[in-house]
């Protein structure tokens, strides 16, 4: 107001007309600037979002389609038919098949099973990344190109322990991918996958990263990547990419209750593929360092109990007889605070830590003990490889052995695989026959059921099923389970996978 009376102190000689006019100028130029000011403040807003064509169309011509087929011998079957119960097709062809046409003859006792999955070209050579599961036990590896050519693909070496797999097809010149720092992604930043779910060949789907450096169960060697970007069986070993094209992670897994998207999904870091796909390049597996000891996270409780300022570190709960880390003076109690100067924060980042670690080498950890820190040396050694306990059938044939409900089939150690295994008692996965299924693998030993509280030692397959049978069907079923040196709880939900 005391701008709009100086002005017409400084035009005396202005008409009423005039002043109306000038009025009215000065409104319309008043409104005029408050809409370029919004405009302005909009504008930023609307160019972050991002547009991906350019992405998908650079980027996706080295992306792969990968099928892998394995031969079943000697299927188990159920009635003659190679499903299980569980199985949609089992019903019908229970009553529509070769049982109810006998002049149709019986189904054959070998078939090929099939999967699909991704991958990126990560040299022009030929040299493909994808996931181990893709192509775990595969007798064949068909790479498809967005060209359309197909190559059969040799593999160079898998790791199931980063699920990282490493691949060979005979070709030259072919486009690849650039590789990106996953340390520079940040928590809300777009990032896309292209990969083929349920075989939809170069699919692209988009979102933001939701959390960095997650652990997972029974994953203990990968930070992953979570994100909310589509993944549907199918983009398994794809690439993840930032919006400069760059890729930052392999998609691996999904968190679903249905076994499609749910909005959760993780990815593997790219430095921690190309890390395990160069050892697999040199030498087809994957060395990595031990200290023998048995860790748990330190709770605000723990935390208290010992004295210490803050939930940090891993806290031994174990330590193995003759092993680096008992050599070296850890006992039972102490907390690792820091290995090779790099902070231990929780417990989940010293099996990545020592596993990186070239066996042979020496390293210092800072532990807290008896309400002090102290330094301690240790030379790491080396983990042996995955061990895959196979059982005895006792001389059943394979289709004398059936699954249980879960998808299961079973078997009892004999002793000389108890005092491998280093148990008392349990069953070894012989076999995980619903494919959908991702908590349980051949080779994990099955120690105990947990009922309404109460856990149960497992001995023999007929008392598990027993067991199993009590349980209702739509009831969690949770066991502890040993897979390799470690021991974890498993709990299946609703006694299936949904």
């Amino acid at each position: 107001m005391l701008k709009t009376k100086f002005q017409w102190r400084l035009m005396p000689g202005l008409s009423a007309l005039s002043k109306a006019a000038v009025t009215k100028n000065w409104l319309l130029a008043f409104w005029l600037g408050v809409f370029s000011m919004l405009a302005q403040a909009q504008t930023p807003l609307s160019r972050e979002l991002p547009d991906f064509a350019d992405l998908a169309e650079k980027q996706g011509i080295a992306v792969v389609n990968i099928s892998a087929t394995q031969v079943v011998r000697n299927h188990p079957r159920i009635g003659g038919f190679p499903f299980d119960e569980d199985d949609p097709a089992f019903e019908f062809f229970k009553r529509f098949g070769p049982r109810a046409f006998p002049g149709i003859p019986n189904m054959p006792r070998e078939f090929e099973n099939k999967s699909l999955g991704s991958g990126f070209i990560v040299s022009a050579d030929g040299y493909i990344l994808t996931n181990a599961h893709v192509v775990d036990a595969a007798d064949e590896v068909v790479v498809k190109l967005t060209d359309k050519r197909e190559f059969k693909a040799k593999v160079i070496g898998a790791d199931k322990r980063t699920d990282v797999a490493l691949i060979k097809i005979e070709a030259s010149g072919l486009p690849s991918v650039r590789l990106g720092d996953p340390a520079k992604l940040r928590v809300g930043e777009w990032v896309v996958a292209i990969g083929s779910p349920f075989g939809f060949e170069n699919t692209v789907t988009a979102g933001i990263v939701s959390a960095k450096g997650r652990s997972l169960p029974q994953e203990n060697f990968v930070p992953f990547i979570q994100t909310d970007v589509a993944i549907n069986p199918g983009n398994s070993g794809g690439p993840l990419f930032n919006l400069r094209g760059e890729v930052v992670g392999i998609n691996s897994q999904i968190y679903s209750r249905s076994g499609g998207y749910q909005g959760i999904a993780f990815a593997i870091p790219i430095d921690v593929a190309m890390e395990v796909q160069s050892q697999l390049r040199s030498s087809g597996k994957v060395s990595r360092g031990r200290i023998g000891v048995a860790i748990q996270e330190v709770t605000k409780e723990l935390a208290d109990s010992f004295g210490l300022g803050k939930q940090q570190g891993a806290l031994i709960a174990s330590v193995e007889k003759d092993s680096p880390a008992d050599k070296a003076g850890l006992q039972v109690g102490d907390v690792i605070l820091r290995f090779n100067d790099k902070a231990v924060a929780q417990s989940s980042d010293l099996p990545r830590l020592v596993g990186n670690t070239k066996p042979g080498t020496k390293a210092t950890l800072h532990v807290w003990r008896n309400g002090a820190g102290k330094d301690l040396n240790v030379t790491v050694g080396e983990m042996p490889e995955e061990q895959v306990a196979r059982g005895s059938r006792r001389g059943k044939p394979a289709e004398a052995v059936p699954a249980n409900r879960l998808g299961l089939v079973l078997s009892e150690p004999t002793a000389e695989q108890k005092r491998q295994l280093g148990i008392r008692s349990g069953l070894i996965v012989e076999e995980v026959r619903n494919g959908s299924r991702n908590d349980l693998r051949q080779g994990d030993v099955i120690l105990a059921l947990i009922q309404k509280g109460t856990q149960t030692e497992v001995k023999t397959v007929d008392q598990f099923n027993g067991l199993l049978a009590k349980t209702e069907k739509d009831a969690n079923v949770t066991l502890l389970v040993k897979r390799g040196d470690s021991q974890t709880f498993v709990t299946i939900k609703g006694g299936k996978d949904k």
